[in-house]
């Protein structure tokens, strides 16, 4: 037997709309996330690359991995043209490639940075825990980002790796095993 679910707000709910980007962004950033590179390739075959954190996991079977992209970003229209991409798990010690590619959606510079191709050519940025070549699988809205959930094709991983870069209030924080 199945259960309605009441969507009403309950009482003492503030209601939607009355929070701020800038409240949300506050509070979103006591959350700790991993930091992750997004690349893929422009029209004219050069790379393209986003620092995202908003990647997780979907589903196993198939094998399939979300990552939210602003729609002002150039990485975005690469995806959505090229229909493929990669996700860059980064290490602890790699925020300069973080920094590097926060620059704005695709604007970073590639000057310095290694990187090779995966299987498929999409580019893997060098000393990454692990990266996750993808093909687009579906795309929906979400506010001033699309979500772009992309069915993994291969996955490179490095098992002797340092810990990943996390994000947590505004910085950078280390792993601590316990």
């Amino acid at each position: 037997m199945e259960t309605a679910v009441d969507r009403r707000p309950r009482e003492g709910r503030e209601a939607a709309g009355t929070v701020s980007a800038a409240q949300l962004r506050h509070a979103l950033g006591h959350l700790p996330t991993g930091v992750t590179v997004v690349t893929s390739l422009r029209a004219d075959g050069e790379p393209v690359g986003t620092t995202v954190s908003a990647v997780c996991s979907v589903s196993a079977e198939p094998a399939l991995l979300l990552v939210c992209l602003a729609r002002s970003s150039e990485t975005l229209r690469a995806v959505l043209r090229y229909r493929q991409f990669a996700v860059n798990v980064l290490a602890d010690e790699q925020h300069v490639l973080s920094n590097n590619f926060a620059r704005g959606g695709g604007d970073a510079s590639w000057d310095g940075v290694d990187h090779g191709p995966l299987q498929t050519g999409l580019p893997r940025l060098t000393g990454t825990l692990a990266a996750f070549d993808c093909v687009v699988h579906e795309v929906f809205t979400g506010g001033d980002h699309e979500i772009v959930i992309g069915r993994v094709r291969h996955v490179h991983v490095e098992d002797d790796a340092e810990p990943p870069l996390l994000h947590w209030r505004g910085g950078y924080v280390r792993l601590v095993r316990t």
